[in-house]
């Protein structure tokens, strides 16, 4: 099954790309959309320059400060969650406001209290907060669920269960979604310092491509993130299958 999925994976990228090849052929024009081998040539020079990766680094760190933050709040308040009921019922209409808040609302509410550099640490953490809680709890259920019945059994005390069953258990799980928390962090980022011109970073970066007309470079920008956020997706998802593996 894994390789029947890894096989129908590989031809949606090939799809993507001939509409790709095929839109280009249609349009033309180059300021609207540049051609596949353009923007591969323009990954290679951005690769090559020291630039791009000072900007990539800025905008790495923004998504792990986010990440961390979002995924500590997220397990630490889910833990909450599972060994209290009244806990999980308030704390249900906050997740589904932050789910539905515009992010450029945020955006731009955060644009006035602190500065381009912060903001798009603040509005991806609060966009991955419920992805992050939601993950840990369900993970946590499926422990309680499971081993319920022995910890009333044997009285184990609460600190015990949390550090010694909870949250080694869960982790496994947790990684599995760890994957696809980052890579929308990475594109909340993104899209903050887009809309906040923050200096030296990826997002600044396609501001400046979009603005000076250079679609060539934007859409390099963008198929370089699209790779990393596989990349990070099939390095968690890799770990979590050792991690399984090693068990058994």
């Amino acid at each position: 099954m894994t390789k029947r999925n890894a096989l129908f994976s590989a031809l949606a990228i090939v799809a993507l790309w001939l509409a790709w090849m095929v839109a280009y052929a249609c349009v033309k024009n180059d300021y609207v959309l540049p051609s596949f081998w353009d923007a591969c040539a323009q990954m290679g020079r951005l690769l090559a320059s020291a630039s791009f990766w000072r900007a990539f680094g800025n905008t790495f760190l923004r998504t792990l400060w986010a990440f961390l933050i979002s995924l500590a709040l997220g397990v630490a308040i889910a833990v909450a969650s599972h060994l209290w009921g009244c806990v999980r019922a308030f704390l249900a209409p906050v997740i589904s406001v932050l789910r539905t808040v515009p992010t450029m609302a945020i955006i731009l509410m955060l644009l006035l209290w602190t500065t381009p550099a912060v903001a798009p640490v603040v509005v991806s953490a609060l966009v991955l907060f419920p992805a992050a809680y939601s993950a840990a709890l369900a993970a946590l259920d499926d422990v309680g669920e499971e081993y319920g019945e022995v910890v009333r059994a044997f009285r184990v005390p609460l600190a015990r269960r949390i550090g010694k069953m909870y949250l080694p258990l869960a982790a496994p799980v947790l990684l599995k979604q760890a994957g696809g928390i980052f890579s929308l962090g990475l594109k909340v980022v993104i899209s903050g310092e887009v809309l906040a011109s923050t200096y030296r970073s990826l997002g600044g970066m396609m501001q400046e491509a979009k603005m000076f007309l250079e679609m060539p470079t934007l859409m390099a920008l963008t198929l370089l993130v699209l790779l990393l956020g596989f990349a990070l997706e099939g390095a968690c998802l890799l770990a979590y299958r050792l991690i399984v593996r090693w068990r058994r």
